[in-house]
């Protein structure tokens, strides 16, 4: 935004402080008119014929603007994807382990890749690791829902859950 001086304008239409219409006038009249006040002039719609410009204290209209933004980036999440890795045929314990892994991210409002990595010829039984994916995601049905169901990508069987509505 270009304020005061900056403004290249020859006429512009101005707004009062108090949001009021006060017409086309020079740019030189203008910025006395800003200057009694003890305010700036900025330049609000460059793109428009005159220019439109308003009288405002620019310094605390910026500290405003960036105190809004540090709220936005506050109340922003970013998603995060993490991955719990199993093979097809793995041993119930350690189903357990992984399945409580999956289920904290979820609570914590994460998303949750299971992969499923086969080896050797292992490869030929894919129904073992769908089932296991399928254990996972029944198992986990009150806290997350399926975002995308088994796919093969390469030797590995990926599944992602994401958390439900009401866990975040």
């Amino acid at each position: 935004m270009r304020v005061n001086d900056r403004i290249h304008a020859r006429e512009v239409r101005l707004i009062g402080a108090d949001g009021t219409q006060l017409g086309v006038m020079p740019l030189q009249q203008a910025l006395e008119l800003a200057e009694s006040q003890g305010l700036d002039l900025v330049e609000v719609a460059p793109q428009s014929n005159p220019v439109v410009c308003r009288i405002m204290d620019y310094g605390k209209y910026r500290y405003e603007q960036q105190k809004r933004e540090r709220e936005a980036r506050k109340r922003q999440r970013t998603t995060v994807v993490k991955e719990v890795k199993m093979s097809p045929n793995i041993d119930e314990h350690d189903f357990q382990v992984k399945l409580r892994s999956a289920e904290r991210f979820l609570r914590e409002g994460d998303k949750v890749k299971c992969i499923i990595w086969f080896r050797g010829r292992q490869i030929i039984h894919k129904e073992l690791g769908r089932k296991v994916l399928g254990r996972m995601a029944e198992a986990l049905a009150e806290v997350g829902k399926i975002e995308r169901p088994p796919t093969m990508e390469g030797r590995n069987m990926s599944m992602i859950l994401a958390p439900k509505a009401d866990q975040r």
